[in-house]
């Protein structure tokens, strides 16, 4: 039963930012079988690789109808003792080498000439790495853009971990001999949580010669509903305190220069349930599905410091099972060989990507009493002590979470609004308000995930989670159904 809730206000005079459309990105690392089997699978018995390339045909496919801009490669961890050079030239030649990341072995089949990528190469054609790069097939550098200078350092699992003044020392000067090489490419430093003092003596010495600081987070849902889909109330905060240190840096270092965050990685992951040393094999519900969209929902509100964000892994947890060999088939693809069937955290992720493009809205969700905040436990738990403090209008765990755009189409102007419903029983009867001197018409479509039951995953007898377009007319006000999400798409009155 719907009851009074929330109001959602929306004013398109009051944009953000643009949304960049790298925020959709994705992350892949030598982790279960994300690349062996997923990107990568010359030996296909089934038709389904590209002959000349190895690559999966259908992965290909999948990945351009998710509109993906950026791939983050090849880690993650992965990256902490790996050696390019071991994944070039001949493949029968390449060796096999114990990987300590995941602790499995890497049989370098599939690789990169990481040396190969940059302009120094192209402009200094006669040098070893151009000419081992053209002895290998490729006349021309690849010509990467992006360079991330390590990879959570800050861990202990990392096998080149660091001291927070250590790092920063070793990467400025490699972030002055890249620039040398090639001063087109765009730097990221290593950050950890945008929480954490490590955050804060990475920036003030490596704010002038990077142009983004990664976060690293994840959704932790110690298998309960609310926790899972609050979690990237941990993000929101992260990012708030992220601009204060890149402010800061900036001030003392006298800096006038964009310096953003490239939210490198991020997703639901419990490694209880999927060990990253067994590939971290997740297989999703609706709840999983409702914390993706409350994730992407944070990205869209603050398009204005994050400019890149990668799903991680793109092949591993946004992903269609195969019941060949009886187990997971990386990605979101559908193999037509095999009976197959999409996650429930693909149909969020495909629905932001082709619809949450534009200009980026001020949205306010008015909260008219405590119960439609949320005050229980968190991960982590800091963001519960938030919760304590801080007055109902302001708490980053409403149970309304939501995000809005405005976009350009070749029809006129559309305000997108991505609404979920976190709560686990209680529907609400959302007031719409935009603002002054803007009306919409009044048939609009909505772009729906849910499903009655929060358990609810897909499987080969059928998929429970996926999208149902509607169409429906607009009253002033939207019934939001219990844990579900949501995309309206409203056209505006000229």
């Amino acid at each position: 039963m719907a009851i009074t809730s929330p109001t959602i206000r929306i004013d398109p005079a009051r944009v953000i930012d643009e949304v960049d459309p790298r925020i959709y990105s994705g992350f892949t690392e030598h982790m279960g079988r994300c690349i062996y089997g997923g990107i990568y699978d010359p030996e296909n018995k089934n038709g389904l690789a590209d002959e000349k390339t190895g690559f999966r045909k259908d992965v290909m496919d999948a990945l351009k109808a998710l509109k993906i801009p950026v791939v983050r490669y090849p880690g993650g961890n992965f990256v902490s003792t790996y050696r390019w050079q071991d994944g070039v030239g001949p493949r029968e030649l390449r060796p096999r080498r114990p990987e300590l990341a995941w602790l499995t072995e890497e049989s370098n089949q599939f690789g990169t000439g990481v040396a190969h990528l940059n302009r120094f190469e192209a402009i200094s054609s006669n040098t070893y790495y151009a000419n081992l790069r053209k002895k290998n097939g490729h006349q021309e550098p690849y010509g990467v853009k992006y360079w991330a200078l390590g990879n959570e350092v800050w861990g202990p699992w990392q096998v080149g971990q660091m001291e927070s003044q250590d790092y920063a020392k070793k990467a400025f000067q490699w972030a002055k001999a890249l620039r040398l090489l090639d001063p087109t490419i765009k730097l990221i430093s290593c950050g950890e949580t945008g929480f954490a003092d490590w955050d804060r003596v990475t920036l003030r010495k490596l704010a002038p010669v990077v142009d983004f600081h990664s976060i690293h987070l994840y959704t932790v849902s110690e298998g309960k509903h609310l926790v899972n889909v609050m979690g990237p109330a941990a993000a929101e905060k992260g990012l708030e305190i992220t601009r204060s240190l890149i402010d800061l840096a900036k001030i003392e270092g006298g800096l006038r220069k964009d310096l953003t965050v490239c939210f490198d990685e991020w997703n639901v992951w419990d490694p209880v349930r999927a060990p990253g040393e067994k590939g971290a094999e997740e297989h999703y519900d609706l709840s999983d599905a409702l914390a993706v969209a409350s994730w992407l929902n944070v990205f869209v509100r603050k398009a204005d410091i994050v400019k890149i964000a990668c799903i991680a892994q793109l092949l591993r947890l946004p992903v269609v099972f195969s019941n060949r060999r009886a187990s997971l088939c990386i990605l979101v693809i559908v193999v037509l060989i095999f009976p197959s069937f999409s996650q429930t955290t693909y149909y969020p992720l495909q629905l932001f990507s082709n619809l949450m493009r534009g200009s980026s809205l001020s949205v306010h969700v008015d909260n008219p009493a405590s119960t439609l905040t949320y005050a229980g436990p968190t991960v982590p738990k800091f963001v519960q002590d938030l919760n304590i403090s801080t007055p109902d209008s302001a708490k980053l765990t409403k149970f309304v979470d939501v995000s809005a755009v405005l976009a350009i189409t070749g029809q006129g102007k559309e305000i997108r609004i991505a609404i979920v419903n976190r709560s686990d029983d209680t529907d609400f009867k959302v007031p719409i308000l935009f603002g002054p001197q803007v009306s919409v018409k009044e048939d609009f479509v909505v772009h729906e995930v849910w499903h009655e039951d929060l358990k609810a995953s897909n499987g080969f007898d059928g998929e429970k989670v996926n999208t149902v377009i509607k169409n429906e007319r607009f009253k002033g006000n939207y019934e939001l159904k219990k844990h579900s999400f949501q995309i309206l798409v409203f056209q505006v009155v000229e």
